[in-house]
C-alpha cells in the first residue's frame, strides 16, 4: 500500500491507457495525486482518468511527435494548475532475430521507447524549469536495459537508451532540486507480455505456456509480475521518501537480475 504519499501531487503519465501504465495512473491517484492520463489511444486515456476518479484528465498523445508532447505537457499543466512530476512509460515492442530484423522495426521502437522518453522529459523539464518547480521524472526502462535479450536487440537498445539518458538527465537536472529515476521492470502480466510470449513460441518452436513457464522459471520471487508491483516502486521514486535518490535505473523484476 502506497498510502497518501503524493497528497496534492500533479503527475503527467504517458502510456496510461493500459497494463503498467493504467496501474501507475491508479497508484497515484491512490496516492493523492491528480493525474493526467496520455496514451496513442485518447479513448484509453480520458477512460483510466475517469477509472482514477474526480479531478483526473485524459488527453490523446503521440510522444515521438515534439511538437504534440510539449503542447500536451502544457495542457496537462493548465488543466491540473501545474506539473510536480511526470512519468514517461509509453512504449512499445515487437520480436525478431537480429538477421531477420527490419529497419521499420528498429526505428518504430527507438522512436516510442528512446525519442519519445526524451520528447517527454524534455518538455517536462522546460516546465518545470520556467514554473521553479523541484519536479520529479520516473522513465520506464526495462530488465532488457540490464541484460541484452535474444530476439529483443532493437528493444534491448531502446531501453538500455533510457536507462543512460536518464542518468545523464539526472545528473544536468539536480543543480535545479529536480530528480530523475527510471524503473526497469521485469516479466510482467500484461497484453503486451501476451502478444510477446506468442511472438517467442513461434520463434522458439515452443508454446507460449513453456514461455510462461520459462519466465517464471527464471524469477526467484516464483511468480510473473503484476503492473501493481511496478506502480507502488513509482509511487515511491516520486515521493518525499526517496527524496536523496536520482539518476538511478530501479530493478523491479523479482531477482531475475540482480545488480
Amino acid at each position: 500500500m502506497t498510502g497518501r504519499a503524493l497528497e496534492g501531487r500533479r503527475a503527467l503519465v504517458t502510456g496510461g491507457g493500459a497494463g503498467i501504465g493504467r496501474a501507475i495512473v491508479l497508484a497515484l491517484a491512490a496516492a493523492g495525486a491528480r493525474v493526467a492520463v496520455t496514451d496513442l489511444d485518447g479513448a484509453a486515456a480520458e477512460r483510466v482518468a475517469r477509472e482514477a476518479g474526480a479531478g483526473h484528465v485524459g488527453f490523446p498523445l503521440d510522444v515521438t511527435h515534439a511538437a504534440a508532447t510539449g503542447r500536451v505537457v502544457q495542457e496537462a499543466a493548465e488543466a491540473l494548475g501545474g506539473l510536480d512530476a511526470a512519468v514517461a512509460n509509453a512504449g512499445i515492442s515487437t520480436m525478431a532475430r537480429v538477421v531477420d530484423l527490419t529497419e521499420a522495426e528498429w526505428d518504430a521502437n527507438m522512436a516510442v521507447n528512446a525519442k519519445g522518453v526524451f520528447l517527454t522529459d524534455q518538455a517536462v523539464v522546460r516546465h518545470f524549469l520556467a514554473s521553479g518547480t523541484k519536479g520529479v521524472i520516473v522513465n520506464t526502462a526495462s530488465l532488457a536495459a540490464k541484460v541484452g535479450a535474444p530476439l529483443l536487440a532493437h528493444y534491448s537498445a531502446s531501453k538500455f537508451a533510457v536507462a543512460g539518458f536518464t542518468q545523464a538527465l539526472a545528473r544536468e537536472v539536480a543543480p535545479q532540486g529536480i530528480r530523475v529515476n527510471c524503473v526497469c521492470p521485469g516479466f510482467v502480466n500484461t497484453s503486451m507480455q501476451d502478444r510477446e510470449t506468442v511472438w517467442e513460441a513461434e520463434l522458439r518452436g515452443m508454446t507460449p505456456e513453456a514461455v510462461r513457464a520459462e519466465y517464471v522459471s527464471l524469477t526467484p520471487l516464483g511468480r510473473l509480475q503484476v503492473p501493481e508491483d511496478v506502480a507502488d516502486v513509482v509511487v515511491f521514486l516520486l515521493g518525499d521518501a526517496s527524496r536523496f535518490m536520482t539518476g538511478l535505473a530501479v530493478d523491479v523484476n523479482g531477482g531475475v537480475f540482480m545488480s
